[in-house]
């Protein structure tokens, strides 16, 4: 296989002042492609921002024979989102690429989450997602081609204390991929999402908030080797982000160097008659029927395929 190559292509991605972020920048760059490196450079929770982050990420890019310039405006409002667009324009001449990576954590369980970081979380994980991918696509549209790759989480999709809002924008994300994937494929404008793991910032404020001792990657035990180095994650963006990836509304996660699809699936269930409603005492009946997950599960491509596929078994209704 041709080596992957990002040469004459202009990609923006969001959080690339450090830990992920900063992977992925400089993987794209290193394989050719202009990058927009945007970031605020603020602390885990989004505060505190300074623009030397983005600036030092550009700074090595540039030392290494590559091209990029930064961007320190929000993704958290439309007018940041399309200053972030109208930075890659003026510098580039046009944008084929979005990476939405920035993120802030705030930790609590759900009774004590205030207003304040709820509302941060989402604006930042899910709102910036789509203000991003709002501002790229008129761009994209006009030349018919486009890569976005959303970044969703574990914690979204599996669930992890003291983590719901972000595990809500994480999980947000996921189905705002999910439309633009669909929207996008008529116009070339493929969307995936991936689920990254990595030692950094956040998985120390994580430790922290969980009272767990912090201690650094090199107390883990050594089957996991430097599989929880931030770089890890961006050859798999990479990929998503490049001409080569064919794939379209799907999520990958990468956990320890194992990169695997992620899907959603639903069950055989139990099929009720169609002429009335079940009773409780029927869906109490049958509960193990509807958790059995041992006869099979199936993975509707949408709301309109899981009509579909659950019309074709159970009981025909009389006319």
């Amino acid at each position: 296989m041709p080596p992957i190559s990002f040469e004459g292509r202009v990609a923006i991605v969001t959080g690339a002042g450090g830990g992920i972020g900063r992977t992925h920048a400089l993987e794209i760059a290193r394989r050719g492609g202009a990058v927009v490196v945007n970031d605020l450079g603020g602390d885990v929770a989004g505060r505190e921002g300074s623009a030397s982050m983005a600036e030092a990420v550009v700074a090595e890019i540039l030392a290494a024979g590559g091209r990029a310039v930064a961007s320190h405006d929000s993704v958290t409002t439309r007018e940041g989102a399309e200053g972030i667009v109208a930075t890659a324009l003026e510098a580039f001449g046009g944008v084929d690429v979005l990476v939405n990576n920035a993120g802030n954590m705030r930790n609590a369980f759900l009774a004590e989450l205030s207003d304040e970081d709820w509302d941060s979380l989402i604006a930042t994980h899910l709102t910036g997602s789509f203000n991003m991918t709002r501002a790229v696509w008129p761009h994209m549209q006009a030349r018919k081609y486009g890569r976005i790759v959303f970044t969703s989480s574990s914690s979204g999709m599996f669930g992890i204390a003291i983590q719901g809002g972000y595990a809500a924008g994480k999980a947000g994300a996921f189905g705002l991929m999910n439309v633009a994937a669909i929207e996008g494929e008529p116009h070339g404008i493929l969307c995936n999402a991936i689920m990254p793991n990595a030692f950094g910032r956040m998985a120390i404020q994580c430790m922290k908030d969980w009272g767990q001792e912090v201690r650094g990657v090199e107390s883990m035990p050594p089957v996991v080797g430097n599989s929880m180095d931030p770089s890890y994650n961006a050859p798999l963006v990479a990929y998503l982000a490049s001409e080569a990836c064919t794939s379209n509304r799907a999520v990958y996660s990468q956990c320890l160097g194992r990169i695997a699809r992620v899907f959603v699936g639903v069950g055989e269930g139990w099929q009720a008659q169609r002429q009335t409603p079940p009773t409780v005492e029927e869906i109490a009946a049958h509960w193990d029927e509807i958790n059995d997950l041992e006869r099979g599960y199936t993975t509707p491509a949408s709301p309109h395929d899981e009509l579909a596929l659950v019309m074709q078994t159970g009981e025909v209704p009389a006319h």
